[in-house]
């Protein structure tokens, strides 16, 4: 199973439990059991989950995490160059997700190596389950920048961003991220935060922003993830959207992409935009 010829390294990455072990794919113990070299974000951490999954990974294991990834990249690249297997697990979820991989991944795919995933847990995507808020369409903001100004201008940035999104936070800003939100948002923009997510205090609390700024206000523990409406579409009219198609069509875009791209945004009709813009170009 192991890859030893040179030049066919393999890279994994590998989705660990969020909270509970028992939420981790049957594929994790076999690609510990059978990876050359294991890179963990905390591999005090990865000891305690392969105690939980009953595995002894017989290859070497390093740290790579941010205050190393740069450094260690070169030499786990090298190693995928002489065929190796390797394997990376941060402390939850999906590798290179608001976590250490992507410079690894983007290297390994400069060498031609193999990279694949393990499927598994996902913050991200659980929060988003059981927030309650709409999930057809959403985007992924990560951490907000620690300091107040930088964040608040992070956040007027989304301000009309209309797709649900998600963030992660630590429980010492939550309460000013939450009261940041409110101010660029509005009070009543709903959303959910979701904490100790698979855990024995497992929280979901939902509400507009005022209302969970309030909440915030006694003190959060633990892992959190925020999720956040987006923004009420603006619907206006076909007239009021005509110019801005034409706009982008002389520069370059197809006319139906341009037409199913705004209707997507205002909810106009497709078929009504593209005949306007067909009409206006004759």
């Amino acid at each position: 199973m192991t890859a030893t010829v040179p030049g066919e390294g393999l890279l994994v990455l590998a989705a660990t439990p969020i909270g509970d072990p028992r939420d981790a794919a049957p594929r994790l113990a076999d690609e510990l059991a059978a990876a050359d070299v294991i890179a963990a974000e905390d591999t005090r951490r990865l000891r305690r989950l392969c105690q939980a999954l009953d595995v002894n990974p017989p290859g070497s294991v390093v740290s790579y995490h941010e205050h190393n990834e740069a450094a260690r990249t070169a030499d786990l690249v090298e190693r995928l160059r002489e065929g190796a297997r390797v394997l990376i697990v941060t402390d939850a979820g999906m590798p290179s997700v608001s976590d250490p991989g992507y410079r690894l991944v983007s290297a390994a795919i400069g060498i031609d190596a193999r990279v694949t995933c393990v499927p598994g847990p996902s913050a991200v995507l659980m929060a988003l389950a059981v927030s309650g808020l709409p999930v057809d369409r959403f985007c992924f903001e990560g951490f907000l920048p620690r300091k107040g100004g930088e964040r608040v201008r992070a956040l007027r940035a989304l301000a009309q961003e209309h797709r649900t999104m998600v963030f992660f936070e630590a429980p010492h800003r939550i309460a000013k991220s939450l009261a940041d939100m409110e101010a660029v948002f509005g009070g009543d923009r709903r959303a959910a935060v979701c904490r100790e997510l698979t855990k024995t205090y497992e929280e979901v609390r939902r509400g507009s922003l005022v209302e969970l700024v309030a909440w915030a206000d006694d003190g959060v523990k633990g892992e959190i993830t925020v999720v956040v409406a987006g923004a009420d579409v603006a619907v206006g009219d076909v007239d009021s959207q005509l110019q801005g198609i034409l706009d982008r069509v002389a520069a370059g875009e197809r006319l139906k992409d341009v037409c199913a791209d705004v209707a997507s945004a205002t909810g106009l009709s497709k078929k009504a935009l593209y005949d306007a813009a067909l009409a206006a170009q004759r």
